[in-house]
């Protein structure tokens, strides 16, 4: 891109709200901007550094240094004493992540606005939601891009991810990235940490989907309501501001926080779940571990359905994603035929491929509600089969996180389990017996077996198992690593169950 082509930094600013009455040099406005940064280490004279007030890191404390190096422009939100020698222009705004998030918009070209954006948010569910869509619209020829807590990707692209929902600069760069690609439509997780700090404000929706919401997150969030509060953005704030004609909303009208969502007045909405008030009403009539059949009313008639997916929570996440692309103008009857060859989404109630007689799965159930829904479906199957096998469960629980939900684990696992092995997850910071400790105050009737090292748990779990057990590995699903003290290291539940049996 040649300098011409490069936007002007008159051009980038003038879309925050406090830009009118700001004196700008003829010769500075027209100076082309090459980046916007977040990181002071980062900057050069070609660039526009924002200040954020992170809940680590107070960047505004850098602003010293960064005006030592001459960039274009500073946008932050207090004077905090940097002095005015540097010839840097200056601009001062009430909330430095919406700065952010309306200046990445406009350097990136507004990418949102010439692609179909689906956001998905809940406690659970989201990443599924996101495959099963993607999914559909791909077979349709629809080139999709998914982001998400799993990994970027478009096709055979793929790009690793740290946050599910990335920052507002991240975050539109990828979506000028798909875009440039070929993508038709993006699929894409909203948290509530990103709703929280304004990540996704400017991405203009055409769907948005709510799938449920039960505890987690209470670290950042503190309580519910709070928690509660950052989801309904998504139905309110951002709905409300997107360009898209139309745009609807997608409710599961079962979960009781769903029942209490706003939606902004001129989208449209269609709810889902198996209650008779629901949209898209659905009903299971059958299933074992490869697959569930259910019986489908929608507003444009009833269908007999199957998908090559297990359990009660997979068919939400399913009926939810349908009535979104119906919402989209995609006949139903086509979508679900879109689904039968549906491969799964890793480390999502995953059925890891093992010798013999063993039924084994990996899923990333973190959080009480996530590990009962898996479990009630591990269940249930054996219900239907009239089997006696068993239910073996091995999880842990994170460190430096929500302490509450550990005991709350520890009764789901012993009211829907056999035999429970517990074990540590991503301890961070955390004393791993600590975290263990908090997780065993939640045991009443079952005295579990405890195995701190991970693989070692894994390995006990298998070797207590017979032929035609259900083994459950829980919490860490797809992630390929584990966190010890402030390291990463290389740990697969998949690859440690693999090799174990291999």
């Amino acid at each position: 891109m040649s300098e011409s082509e490069k936007m002007k930094l008159k051009e980038l600013l003038s879309i925050l709200p406090e830009f009118p009455g700001l004196s700008v040099p003829e010769a500075v406005g027209s100076s082309p901007v090459i980046q916007i940064s977040v990181d002071s280490r980062k900057v050069d004279k070609n660039s526009v550094f924002v200040a954020i007030r992170g809940s680590q890191v107070d960047s505004h404390r850098y602003l010293s240094e960064v005006l030592e190096k001459n960039p274009l422009a500073v946008v932050f939100e207090g004077d905090d004493g940097f002095g005015e020698n540097s010839t840097t222009l200056k601009l001062q705004v009430k909330n430095s992540r919406e700065a952010l998030d309306l200046l990445a918009s406009r350097f990136y070209g507004d990418p949102s606005r010439q692609l179909l954006m689906f956001g998905v948010t809940g406690t659970n569910g989201k990443t599924s939601s996101t495959y099963l869509f993607e999914h559909i619209f791909t077979s349709m020829g629809f080139p999709t891009g998914v982001i998400g807590g799993n990994r970027h990707f478009l096709g055979t692209q793929s790009w690793p991810t740290g946050n599910t929902t990335p920052g507002s600069l991240e975050l539109q760069g990828r979506l000028a990235e798909m875009r440039d690609l070929g993508a038709k439509a993006v699929a894409m997780e909203v948290t509530s940490h990103a709703l929280d700090q304004r990540r996704a404000d400017s991405v203009h929706f055409n769907v948005v989907l709510f799938t449920n919401l039960t505890r987690d997150h209470m670290d950042y969030h503190k309580d519910m309501p709070k928690y509660f509060a950052a989801k309904q953005r998504l139905f309110t704030d951002l709905l409300w501001k997107s360009g898209k004609v139309p745009h609807n909303a997608v409710i599961n009208i079962d979960d009781p926080y769903g029942r209490r969502l706003r939606v902004a007045g001129f989208a449209g909405l269609w709810t889902f779940g198996k209650c008779k008030t629901a949209d898209f009403q659905f009903e299971i009539t059958s299933g074992d571990f490869a697959s569930t059949q259910f019986h489908l009313k929608t507003p444009k008639g009833q269908l007999n359905a199957s998908v090559p997916l297990c359990g009660l929570h997979n068919v939400y996440n399913v009926v939810g994603v349908l009535a979104a692309v119906a919402s989209l103008g995609i006949p139903v009857d086509y979508a679900v035929r879109a689904l039968q060859n549906f491969p799964g989404v890793p480390g999502r109630l995953q059925k890891v491929k093992v010798p013999g007689d063993l039924n084994v799965f990996v899923d990333y159930a973190h959080t009480p509600d996530a590990l009962e829904n898996v479990l009630k479906a591990l269940k249930e199957i054996r219900r239907q089969k009239e089997s006696s096998q068993r239910i073996i469960t091995v999880f842990g629980c994170g460190g430096d996180r929500d302490k509450g939900k550990r005991p709350q684990m520890a009764k789901v696992a012993e009211e829907h389990s056999d035999l429970i092995v517990v074990t540590s997850d991503n301890p961070r910071t955390e004393d791993p017996m600590s975290i263990i400790s908090d997780i065993m105050a939640g045991f009443i009737k079952m005295k579990p077996f405890v195995e701190q090292d991970r693989r070692a748990a894994i390995a006990l779990a298998l070797h207590q198992a017979r032929p035609g057990d259900v083994v459950l590995v829980a919490g860490k699903g797809h992630e390929d690593y584990q966190i010890l003290g402030t390291e990463k290291i290389h740990f697969s539940d998949l690859e440690a169950v693999q090799e174990i049996l291999s």
